[in-house]
């Protein structure tokens, strides 16, 4: 079984993870997005519950014509107070935390909200769900935490160290895991893939 955990596209807001619309660049990134995947076989479609993640699976489905299931589990680390602040707020006033955060010695949650052992537990239900489906070839929209966090479990890297995944996860990556039903074991076979992306430099984190 493929699973292809996509991180969804562009939102208009920069703000720490407020449920808002894609920005116009993020529904750019799910067209092309789904471009690719028509050529994938895609007989599964989840994603989190939150606007830019549905937003980005909706307009996928249009290449992809599949069911689109939605899973509160499948939503954004919760980031606690720091929610709906500016990086620049977060940095004065949290210093300290990102701080600690970035040691990487610890799983350690944001305040008020979650860690990332919380995220795989929770995460965990939708992709056992997925397991049991019969299908063969799953797209989950969702969230750069809940990936960061899928993979540190699932790969059996220490928690702390989620954050080594990448600088940045591109929106609209592709990620893609192999699921062993007889060792009942998952593999990475593609990380943060983002070649559709790459002749319109615009759609790119670092642009942004």
């Amino acid at each position: 079984m493929n699973i292809y955990l996509i991180r969804h596209g562009r939102q208009n807001s920069q703000l720490c993870n407020v449920n808002v619309s894609l920005a116009e660049e993020g529904r750019k990134q799910a067209e092309l997005l789904g471009k690719r995947l028509s050529g994938y076989h895609i007989d599964g479609l989840y994603s989190s519950h939150l606007i830019r993640a549905t937003e980005t699976a909706q307009i996928v489905n249009r290449y992809i014509k599949q069911e689109h299931i939605i899973r509160g589990d499948l939503r954004e680390i919760s980031f606690g107070i720091l929610e709906g602040k500016s990086d620049e707020y977060i940095q004065e006033h949290f210093g300290a935390f990102k701080s600690e955060q970035m040691k990487l010695e610890e799983d350690i949650p944001y305040p008020g909200g979650e860690c990332g052992r919380d995220v795989f537990k929770r995460a965990m239900v939708t992709m056992n769900e997925i397991k049991k489906s019969g299908k063969h070839n799953v797209a989950v929209i969702t969230h750069g935490g809940v990936i960061r966090s899928l993979l540190a479990g699932l790969l059996g890297t220490d928690m702390s160290k989620k954050l080594l995944f990448a600088v940045s996860l591109e929106n609209c990556s592709i990620t893609q895991l192999i699921y062993d039903e007889e060792y009942e074991r998952f593999y990475l076979q593609r990380f943060n893939d983002y070649g559709h992306l790459e002749e319109e430099p615009s759609l790119l984190r670092r642009n942004w």
